[in-house]
């Protein structure tokens, strides 16, 4: 509780004080405020079912992607030898430095938005998966081939179970960098989501408003945060 109250208590100390000009730093009562307006006018669920859609797009195909990619290659010695080293490049490139190509390739609509959620999180999910693959231990690997079961029974009823777990964490960690990529996304010729009310807030210095959608994002990331680690729980009880 202190992690919080702490913070908090010295942003009303310095909005209080007038240390800090209000327009640059709101009180917590103009930022409550800002928020109830937003949410009376309707705009702000509006704005967050659309960053959260985004979010459930462009994460949720990176994830169909990763997922197998990522068992495959921490299962066989040729599909990392295959795919790691194109992968392990392509992650240091930064999604936002495709934005120019989408925008050309797929237009100024929803599909490259979705495209920069994507690509700023499949590789990273990938190599993740990959890592809580190779972690298995052998010795449920040997003890399942001593026991007469196929490679494919092995893959499914030793592998898969044991690295799902860890496969969720990997997945809760980069939820929260899909929600660092949506903001970016959002500044491709939306007109609706989170990202899109923080720019269109920070060209009228409405710093109240951002910091109220600011708060909203840390709420929703945290619900998702939150609902992943009781999946983790119910799927791995087995799981330190």
């Amino acid at each position: 509780m202190l992690s919080f109250a702490i913070p908090f208590l010295a942003w009303v100390g310095l909005s209080v004080s007038g240390a800090v000009d209000s327009t640059f730093l709101p009180s917590p009562a103009a930022v409550l405020k800002a928020g109830l307006d937003m949410a009376g006018s309707g705009e702000l669920f509006g704005d967050l079912w659309a960053t959260t859609q985004r979010v459930l797009e462009g994460f949720g195909l990176a994830v169909l992607v990763s997922v197998p990619l990522g068992i495959l290659m921490g299962t066989f010695a040729a599909g990392q030898a295959f795919f790691e080293p194109l992968i392990g490049l392509l992650r240091y490139l930064p999604a936002s430095a495709f934005i120019p190509l989408l925008i050309i390739w797929l237009g100024l609509g929803e599909p490259s938005k979705i495209a920069i959620l994507f690509i700023g999180t499949v590789f990273f999910n990938t190599l993740m998966t990959a890592d809580v693959v190779r972690g298995v231990p052998g010795s449920l690997l040997d003890v399942s081939y001593t026991l007469g079961a196929r490679r494919g029974e092995v893959l499914r009823k030793v592998v898969v179970p044991h690295s799902l777990p860890g496969m969720i964490d990997a997945i809760r960690v980069n939820a929260a960098a899909a929600w660092n990529f949506v903001v970016v996304a959002e500044l491709i010729n939306s007109s609706a989501g989170l990202g899109y009310r923080i720019v269109r807030a920070q060209r009228f210095l409405q710093t109240d408003k951002i910091f109220a959608v600011l708060v909203v994002i840390g709420v929703a990331g945290l619900v998702i945060d939150v609902l992943l680690r009781l999946l983790r729980t119910q799927v791995g009880k087995w799981a330190a």
